[in-house]
């Protein structure tokens, strides 16, 4: 077949098509840019549809213009492209536009000559028409047209209250000249403007400051500006607004939480404020002696949740109040009902036991802090398998300092909890905090070492970077990959992200075998993706401090998916065995992490 037949073909069935389509969905009107190309050997047809209208804006000048100002619009069409973009102005509630200027192509800017305009408020829009034919004209934008003078509006503080000074300023002025200014105000967005105060004559260098009496007015957002202009010139007005001010003349709602009826140590003082128009700015939490006295404040928040911890250790001992203080932006405050009678007593005894570390291996010291006012008459530190309450003790002390030896061989390995059980002189027992699901683990293999060695670029895990894993033993390598050896093997390692919890803790590790897994403590791949690369992986038995011991080695080769990232910040990496590995009679491997020795450097 020929190609224009080829080509003639193509376009009855595409046509075809279209009518089925109009059949299905009944005629519809749309734009589509269609093109057919031909040759001896090839004959290609598309088609594009916009059923989407461009979107376009101005971009606010910001400052007054003056002399020739440029209005610029952003414009974009995904489908077709942007045809023209039309910029327009006019006297604000005037009824028709003036276009400035018509552009085809960014950027969408226009010069103005605002000399040919009298000084004022003016309204500007851009009117967007892609190559579809669909046009989209963009919200005005109200500009100020200076070329005289211009009037500024002091700012107001985000919420006010009470008696607010008002503060305009003349800029570019005639100092000869006398103008008037006037202030007014408006409920936020309603741009209906009531009349404050104002100056009916000031010279052009003056500034003009009223009083504003907000006491009158509902609480809530409203829109402040100031008008002025010349006395001899009255209908050319210079406008200055400042939008969202909040009144708020409504103190706010405070409620002190109770702290409990015996207070002892650090406690927690919180308090429940609201504030339904400017926010809260501040809770301060303040005590007082039951017995009376000054009140001194205990804390200061500025912030949700609205609570402090407060350490009552320095208070005598004896009964308090205790009360809080809410203040809102605009400087309203209410003092929320006192809570009374509260007891303050350190005089009993605290005790609390040192975390040995979540992994423990042979003999660990275990140390106990205890203080009892009353003296102390023992400290026992126990533990129990962990959740089952059945504690055991490891040692009994009668005197300081509280700590003994724990050989943790003589227990089975496994999960335990610890704790410190103090007994003052009058036999009363406070036990300390229970630390939980403490891991006991005395397996004779464990990780020794981890380093990375550099083969190519410092800093990015490449071709040629090679992760070496040391044991304390011996390992059997067919504990770590089925069938393994130890001789090389061609196998796939990965550097997955850290997640959520940590953009520095991407974790190294090899599919499908029991090497564990190594905190990188570097953020070398992107927000949740993993990179993977072709390595080999060997074994081999070497002696470490004179004992016979397995060293993996794992040599990258080319990243075969994914991308990774240059690391510039050093860090000690954390290898974590896994405890499927075992040694040459089968015994497993120490689950215990193993932190790379020597000084911090850019591993790979």
């Amino acid at each position: 077949m020929t190609g224009t037949a080829l080509r003639n073909v193509a376009l009855a069935a595409l046509a075809a098509l279209l009518l089925a389509v109009f059949a299905l969905n009944g005629l519809q009107t749309s734009s589509a840019a269609f093109m057919s190309q031909s040759a001896n050997a090839t004959n290609t047809a598309s088609a594009a549809v916009d059923w989407t209208p461009p979107t376009v804006g101005i971009v606010t000048p910001g400052a007054p213009l003056r002399g020739s100002a440029t209005i610029a619009a952003d414009a974009a069409d995904a489908e077709t492209g942007i045809a023209s973009v039309v910029v327009q102005w006019q006297s604000v509630g005037a009824a028709s536009w003036t276009t400035l200027c018509s552009t085809a192509s960014a950027p969408y800017r226009c010069s103005w000559d605002t000399l040919s305009a009298a000084d004022g408020a003016y309204d500007v829009r851009a009117i967007a028409t892609d190559k579809a034919g669909y046009a989209t004209t963009s919200a005005p934008v109200r500009v100020t047209v200076a070329n005289a003078f211009t009037v500024v509006l002091a700012d107001l503080d985000e919420a006010v209250r009470g008696t607010t000074p008002l503060t305009a300023t003349l800029t570019d002025a005639d100092p000869r000249a006398t103008y008037g200014v006037r202030f007014e105000y408006s409920v936020a967005d309603a741009n209906s403007w009531k009349s404050v105060a104002g100056c009916a004559s000031i010279a052009g260098s003056a500034s003009c400051t009223v009083n504003w009496a907000t006491t009158s007015l509902a609480s809530g957002d409203y829109d402040v500006r100031v008008v002025a202009w010349p006395t001899a010139r009255p209908t050319v007005v210079m406008i200055s607004e400042l939008s969202s001010v909040t009144i708020d003349n409504v103190a706010p709602t405070a409620t002190m939480t109770d702290p409990g009826s015996v207070l002892t140590g650090t406690v927690t003082l919180a308090a429940t404020p609201a504030d339904a128009h400017s926010g809260v700015a501040s809770v301060a939490i303040q005590y007082q002696p039951s017995a009376g006295g000054a009140w001194t404040t205990a804390c200061t928040i500025v912030d949700e949740p609205w609570s402090c911890r407060f350490n009552t250790v320095p208070l005598p001992y004896g009964r308090y109040s205790f009360r809080a203080i809410a203040t809102d932006l605009a400087g309203n405050s209410t003092t929320a009902a006192t809570i009374t009678g509260r007891l303050v007593d350190n005089t009993v005894s605290s005790i609390s036991l040192d975390d040995p570390g979540a992994f423990l291996t042979g003999t660990v010291q275990l140390t106990a802090t205890a203080n009892a006012s009353a003296g102390i008459s023992s400290v026992a530190i126990q533990y129990s398998p962990a959740g089952s309450g059945k504690w055991s003790p490891v040692c009994t002390l009668a005197a300081a300092p509280y700590g003994c030896a724990w050989d943790t061989k003589t227990v089975a390995d496994g999960s335990y909890d610890l704790r410190a059980v103090l007994t003052d002189s009058h036999g009363k027992q406070t036990t300390s905090a229970v630390l939980a699901a403490r891991r006991v683990d005395n397996a004779p293999l464990r990780g020794a070492d981890v380093q990375a060695v550099n083969g190519g670029k410092a800093g990015v895990i490449d071709a040629g970077d090679m992760l070496v894993l040391t044991y304390s033993g011996r390992v059997n390598p067919a504990s770590i990959a089925s069938g393994w050896d130890g001789s090389a093997r061609a196998i796939t390692a990965r550097v997955r992200d850290g997640g959520i919890t940590s953009g520095s803790n991407d974790l190294f590790d090899v599919p499908n075998t029991n090497l564990g897994s190594v905190n990188l403590r570097g953020n070398h791949v992107g927000l949740w993706t993993t990179a993977q690369f072709s390595a080999t992986m060997t074994a081999t038995t070497e002696t470490i401090n004179g004992v016979p011991s397995t060293v993996v080695r794992v040599a990258l080769g080319g990243l075969t998916s994914g991308s990774v990232r240059t690391v510039t910040t050093t860090a000690a990496m954390i290898w974590t065995p896994s405890a499927n590995a075992t040694d040459l009679v089968g015994q497993r491997c120490a689950a215990t992490p193993v932190t790379e020795s020597g000084p911090l450097d850019k591993d790979f």
